[in-house]
């Protein structure tokens, strides 16, 4: 499902995540980790979703299965590309920020403001309000960002 290396970078995910290191996620861990990329108040119905979405305790190969049932569902990155080409008619690799936010809020599954604040949070628009596309569609489908 994954190579060695991606492996490792779940492996280190999951020992940030673990944050009492008892080799289990679990709520406190969660919380904390939200608290440590500064969101520090987060309902506990919304972390007990998460755990619920495991089939049971979340050691590390729960964790590593539950992501590889998450990124199977993932499009190819060509066609995200191409979804996002659609609206970038002069074909300069990036679309407004604002006419993505108002199509995602108003269009088919519609995003939640707090889904739109963590798109543009983890992908900020330009000085000018441009989305850089190819970008995203790549840390989308591959998960860092191109040097």
């Amino acid at each position: 499902m994954f190579d060695q290396s991606q492996i490792q970078e779940f492996k280190e995910a999951f020992t940030i995540m673990d944050q009492n290191r008892d080799g289990f996620i679990d709520k406190g861990d969660l919380r904390d980790t939200f608290a440590a990329l500064g969101r520090i108040n987060v309902k506990n119905e919304e972390l007990e979703a998460m755990v619920k979405e495991a089939p049971g305790a979340i050691n590390f190969t729960v964790f590593l299965t539950m992501f590889g049932e998450k990124l199977k569902g993932t499009d190819p990155e060509e066609t995200i590309l191409h979804a996002f080409k659609v609206f970038d008619t002069e074909g300069k690799g990036f679309v407004k920020a604002d006419f993505i936010k108002e199509k995602l809020m108003t269009q088919a599954d519609r995003f939640s403001e707090e889904e739109i604040k963590q798109m543009f949070a983890a992908f900020p628009p330009d000085v000018c309000g441009n989305l850089d596309y190819r970008n995203l569609c790549y840390v989308i489908t591959h998960g860092e960002e191109k040097d």
